[in-house]
């Protein structure tokens, strides 16, 4: 066990995000919001690709059917990966079509197929956004209002899902019911100043919740009833995101953002920790 984090690419990411460990490909996939970028790092090698993207992807998640469902700023989209980089296929929604002026914000599968993820204001101003659901029987609207939307994040039962208004500084908890609607919302924490600001998260297999702190500088453990147990520190303010890796799920990989912070050598990186404990295989998309 260790809470001291390593880099694993010093990229400078403008807003890195969205880190996913792809079982199939065996290796680390994040985005870089603000840089239309993807990227891929291989911890075999140390190697990390990164490849253009004609429009901002804000994160992936696989799809049962092979590849990914990508969330580009404006829509879902399937997307495969090979040598050849990232390729775009059909289109499964248009999430914003109605919302102008907004893009899509964090994103993950739960254990019966259904996609879940937020819409948000560009400008981070209005609360305008929405935690929205794709499910077989399409696009539906469960929770508003928020102004950042930020996780998702559930248990391995799918019984229970985090979600995070980062601005108003608190994380939420749902119980997701037998047809897949979000009942009993609660506040699950909520941050103090010297906190920062709640952003991405992911669960462990015990049940531990682990939030990156936006303008905290690190990334916290939060047991089942909200109380913090662990804190990793990291060499740059603005920690965006992280998820479990590696073949025994037990690296816990940490994307930061550089944006706003000229004079942090290490703002935007990528970064890894091996804390103890290990995480849950990422869930696929069915619809």
């Amino acid at each position: 066990m260790s809470d001291t984090p390593h880099c694993l690419w010093p990229g400078r990411a403008r807003l890195g995000e969205g880190p996913l460990w792809s079982r199939e490909l065996r290796r680390l996939l994040f985005v870089d919001i603000l840089g239309s970028r993807l990227m891929s790092h291989d911890p075999a090698t140390g190697d990390t690709r990164s490849w253009p993207l004609d429009e901002a992807c804000c994160w992936l998640a696989p799809h049962a059917d092979g590849g990914f469902v990508a969330g580009l700023r404006t829509r879902l989209v399937r997307l495969h990966l090979d040598a050849d980089g990232p390729r775009l296929g059909e289109t499964l929604a248009c999430p914003v079509a109605d919302a102008p002026g907004h893009r899509l914000n964090d994103g993950k599968a739960d254990p019966a197929g259904r996609l879940w993820f937020g819409i948000m204001d560009e400008h981070e101003q209005a609360a305008s956004g929405r935690l929205l659901r794709l499910d077989a029987r399409g696009l539906h609207r469960v929770d508003a209002p928020y102004t950042v939307t930020n996780g998702p994040a559930i248990g391995a039962d799918g019984r229970t899902l985090y979600h995070t208004d980062s601005p108003a500084r608190t994380i939420y908890a749902f119980t997701i019911d037998a047809d897949g609607n979000l009942i009993d919302k609660r506040v699950h924490r909520r941050f103090a100043e010297a906190d920062g600001y709640p952003d991405g998260m992911i669960l462990d297999a015990e049940g531990g919740l682990w939030v990156a702190h936006w303008d905290g500088g690190r990334v916290s453990r939060f047991l089942p009833d909200g109380r913090r147990d662990r804190e990793i520190a990291l060499p740059a303010s603005r920690v965006t995101c992280c998820t479990f890796g590696g073949d025994d799920l037990g690296t816990l990989y940490i994307t930061t953002a550089a944006v706003g912070c000229d004079d942090q050598p290490q703002a935007g990186a990528l970064f890894a920790v091996r804390p103890g404990v290990t995480g849950l295989p990422a869930c696929v998309v069915t619809a």
